[in-house]
């Protein structure tokens, strides 16, 4: 399999609802759940892109360009963007959508960078 076809194999779709356990005094999701979920996607992206032990080194930079509703949809997507040694990047977009009408825009990107690990918590070759 190529990079390409590994990158497009690994790519993680994942939905949620939003709801108001999970939102501030605005009604909108805590910024902090968001890195949390956007940091789970990009882990599972990376996970099944290299299929070794994966951690998060830094999430690079997170962008917050519109606010998440309570009582709306919200899918993350995620994708392998460069590849390195030992150590990869992903995107993270996240998406909102209304659940009643077809309204879907991006409301926050994020870059997460992984290593690999042994069993020893050692850096290792990804490819």
């Amino acid at each position: 399999m190529t990079t390409d076809q590994r990158i497009e194999a690994s790519t993680t779709n994942i939905f949620k609802a939003v709801f108001p356990n999970s939102t501030n005094h605005y009604d909108t999701l805590f910024g902090g759940t968001a890195m949390h979920l956007m940091d789970e996607v990009a882990f599972i992206t990376a996970t099944r892109f290299a299929r070794k032990k994966m951690v998060t080194v830094s999430s690079d930079r997170i962008d917050f360009t519109r606010p998440i509703p309570a009582g709306t949809i919200i899918e993350l997507i995620g994708k392998v963007s460069h590849v390195g040694n030992t150590s990869l990047k992903v995107s993270v977009e996240i998406f909102i959508e209304e659940m009643y009408s077809l309204s879907r825009e991006k409301a926050i990107t994020g870059t997460f960078t992984f290593v690999a690990i042994d069993e020893n918590k050692k850096p290792v070759q990804i490819l």
